[in-house]
């Protein structure tokens, strides 16, 4: 069964962006919660000195994260197709 390269890479978009906007809003109104999880994350890496008040580039985060999100599920798509046959 092949999958359609297209349809993934928009549902893995579509999921991206909700996820950038998920993370977004805990950033905003929790803050404290999000630099817990962060910080597990990054294994042993002191992040304190790189947070902010506030998130910022809330366009140019929403953007970035959800092209990446689709040119990744059109790179998976791609893959199991090729590995597929």
């Amino acid at each position: 069964m092949k999958l359609n390269e297209s349809a993934m890479a928009k549902g893995f978009g579509v999921l991206g962006a909700a996820y950038f906007l998920v993370c977004y809003i805990v950033a905003l109104f929790t803050p404290g919660l999000y630099k817990v999880v962060a910080t597990t994350w990054f294994h042993m890496l002191d992040l304190s000195s790189a947070w902010k008040d506030a998130p910022s580039g809330f366009l140019l985060g929403l953007v970035s994260f959800t092209l990446a999100s689709w040119v990744s599920g059109w790179l998976l798509a791609k893959a199991y197709n090729y590995f597929v046959k």
